[in-house]
């Protein structure tokens, strides 16, 4: 059974719709890149981040294969094509006892996709806000 912030976390993965993500979200949240070498705190620049990933990377090709859990955390396995390069990474998830998310860590592979996402997230986290 997949714990309640991570469910939450799937269906707006699935519905590829970010409208959810101030309610997942706790206000102190940390997100970390692949591609940005220090941590961004913070509600509003994490979901920039993970809308802009929502875009970028969840293409009709993006699944989760595998998930493993801990009490208050869990690594999730995806696999994905972009401009036909395919892609494996791993989103490392923390909450909090009220199912918030508090810590969001993207790691991906191969380096030549890395340095694709990291070009193509640029782009879009530089798009004005819809």
């Amino acid at each position: 059974m997949r714990p309640r912030a991570i469910q939450k976390w799937h269906e707006l993965a699935e519905a590829r719709d970010a409208t959810g993500l101030d309610a997942l979200l706790a206000d102190d949240v940390v997100f970390e890149s692949p591609v940005v070498h220090t941590p961004q705190a913070g509600k509003t620049i994490t979901t920039k981040y993970l809308e802009s990933a929502l875009v970028v990377l969840n293409n009709e090709h993006f699944r989760y294969v595998g998930e493993w859990f801990g009490p208050n955390s869990g690594v999730l396995e995806f696999a994905t094509i972009v401009n036909g390069i395919k892609i494996n990474g791993v989103d490392i998830i923390t909450w909090n006892a009220d199912d918030r998310i508090t810590h969001f860590k993207v790691m991906v592979r191969p380096l030549k996709a890395v340095n694709m996402l990291h070009q193509m997230m640029a782009t879009q986290l530089a798009a004005p806000a819809v």
